[in-house]
Parts: structure tokens; C-alpha cells; sequence
């Protein structure tokens, strides 16, 4: 199984190395003809503005908005939630737009706020340790959503079908249960 992740920005080396812990074999994409050859897509954390300009600079915005279309499971962390959100609260357009839901950029305040908290995670842990860093929130979602995960009553990790979202960071963990989870999925495609 080959998953890649997008290396524009971001915590991409540490996502390599949580997908290869999970039994992955993992690459760095940087340009869209790599897509093609993937079972799976991880876009990472960064800054969701940067991501998406780069996204269209290199050709990227297409090719992964056909994903989930094509059974190839997309995983946004951080930023990468709001790429995949279909609405952003305060903007008039989103990125992807793959996710029937709605996302607020740094939600949980400014880099100064980051924190960490241990949270059941449906179907991935009851005890993920999930590091928020300038974080959104999920505010809202359709009703084909699944909420996996909550932090004081917010929204923090989602799935829809092939998408599965999450505000924090598990790539900065020692813990690789959310990306066996997201690998559980790309099996589940690939079927």
C-alpha cells in the first residue's frame, strides 16, 4: 500500500515516518504526477492559505479533488481539515472542498495556545494523545459525517466516506493509531 504525503509544507517527514510505523510504504509528493501511483493522500499541517496557493501553483488542486471519486482516501491534519472542509467560517471560498462541513481557522487562539489533551478518538483509540497547534475546529457537518473525536464540546476529528479529518496533530506523537486507522481505510477502498 503506497500513501503519499503533500510536500509543499508542513509536517511531512514526520508523517512518513508514522505512516511506515503503521505499515505503510510512504513518499513525499511534490509533483502531481506522483498522485497517480498512490492508494492515499495525507495533507498535513502548515498553513491552509500557503498550502492551497501552492496547490494551484503546481497543478495539485484537480488531480486531489478527484480522490475520493477514484476510492483513493484523502487525511487532512490541521490545515489540512480545512483544505478538505467545504466551507470555512469567515471566507467566502474553501480549498478542496471534499467534506460536508464547515471549519474555523485557529480556533483554539494563536501559536502561544498550543496545547495537548488525550481524547477518545471513535474507532482509533480511547486515549489519543492529540497535540493542538493554531488549530481549527470543526463547527458544524453534513449529515453523511461521522464525528470521531471531541474537545470541550467542539468538533476536532471527522470522516465522510473516503475524507477523514482531524484539527490536531497526531503525526507528533509517538502514537501511529490514527494513521493505522486512515490505513484500515485505504485497505477498506481498495476492496
Amino acid at each position: 500500500m503506497k500513501i503519499g504525503v503533500l510536500a509543499l509544507q508542513g509536517a511531512v517527514a514526520e508523517h512518513l515516518r508514522m505512516l511506515e510505523q503503521a505499515g505503510a510504504e510512504a513518499v513525499a509528493i511534490k509533483k502531481p504526477e506522483q498522485l497517480k501511483e498512490l492508494d492515499g493522500l495525507v495533507i498535513p499541517g502548515g498553513e491552509s492559505t500557503t498550502i492551497s496557493k501552492l496547490m494551484h501553483k503546481y497543478g495539485f488542486m484537480e488531480e486531489v479533488r478527484k480522490f475520493p471519486s477514484e476510492r483513493k482516501p484523502l487525511f487532512g491534519t490541521c490545515a489540512g481539515a480545512i483544505l478538505l472542509a467545504n466551507r470555512i467560517h469567515g471566507q467566502d471560498e474553501a480549498h478542496l472542498a471534499v467534506m460536508d462541513m464547515t471549519v474555523e481557522r485557529n480556533a483554539f487562539g494563536r501559536q502561544k495556545d498550543s496545547f495537548e489533551a488525550v481524547l477518545p478518538v471513535a474507532g482509533v483509540a480511547p486515549d489519543f494523545p492529540a497535540v493542538f497547534i493554531r488549530a481549527p475546529y470543526i463547527r458544524e457537518v453534513g449529515e453523511s459525517v461521522e464525528v470521531l473525536a471531541k474537545y470541550d464540546e467542539k468538533i476536532v476529528a471527522a470522516r465522510q466516506g473516503a475524507c477523514l479529518a482531524c484539527a490536531f496533530h497526531p503525526e507528533l506523537t509517538e502514537d501511529h493509531r490514527f494513521h493505522k486507522y486512515f490505513l484500515d481505510m485505504v485497505q477498506e477502498y481498495r476492496a
